[in-house]
């Protein structure tokens, strides 16, 4: 399988179809190879316009989704950015070729370690991956400019959203259960975090972020 020509085409029909025109996200899409941040079995659909299992409940969301969010982000050169539950890594290399630098918080071990590996063997030299628990963000390194989500969440925890710089931008997929999800941004200005609606996206949970079950009596 030819990746690079499928690549190319996943730009030109998944991404610059879907009002993506900002030239620095073209770039990264067109660049990092999404095939390396996949399961080998995986590989041959990497360029699908879908989520894929990548296992243990973890999915690499669908490009076109986190292309809308970093365009949205408008993520700047000087930037540190945190990407929360990162997977293997596929969104945190994509931030990396726009932003400064990157931390990737991931809570599977497994994963971490893996994700650690392939940014080490592919020189993504400004991408730091943190083994850690994804829920709490990464305060050591807080205040980061940019946030954003590899997967949809019920709600952003307080937690994550208190380590947003002034003036920065969180980027996440709110999912009711049940329902489809709202990619939201989130931005602080003078200490208020306010944040509006952009798309409808169906998103697969991040491990650790789904709705609370409700016990009814």
């Amino acid at each position: 399988m030819d990746y690079q020509i499928a690549r190319h085409n996943m730009v030109e029909n998944q991404v610059r179809a879907n009002k993506v025109t900002d030239p620095l996200v073209i770039a990264a899409m067109e660049e990092v190879p999404r095939e390396l941040f996949l399961p080998e079995s995986k590989r041959g659909i990497a360029y699908t316009d879908e989520d894929i299992a990548i296992g243990n409940g973890r999915y690499a969301i669908e490009p076109m989704v986190i292309a809308r969010l970093m365009q949205i982000g408008e993520i700047a050169q000087t930037d540190v950015a945190l990407i929360v539950g990162a997977g293997y890594g596929y969104a945190s290399a994509l931030v990396s070729r726009v932003a400064e630098t990157v931390v990737a918080v991931e809570s599977d071990p497994v994963i971490a370690q893996a994700a650690e590996k392939i940014m080490q063997q592919n020189n993504y030299d400004n991408v730091i991956v943190v083994e850690g628990d994804a829920v709490t963000g990464y305060a050591k390194q807080s205040p980061y400019n940019i946030i954003m989500f590899d997967g949809a969440v019920a709600e952003v925890p307080q937690a994550i959203l208190a380590q947003l710089a002034e003036g920065g931008r969180l980027l996440a997929v709110v999912r009711e259960e049940g329902k489809v999800g709202i990619a939201r941004l989130y931005e602080r200005e003078h200490g208020v975090i306010g944040h509006r609606d952009l798309f409808d996206a169906y998103v697969p949970y991040l491990p650790g972020f789904e709705p609370i079950e409700s016990f009814v009596f």
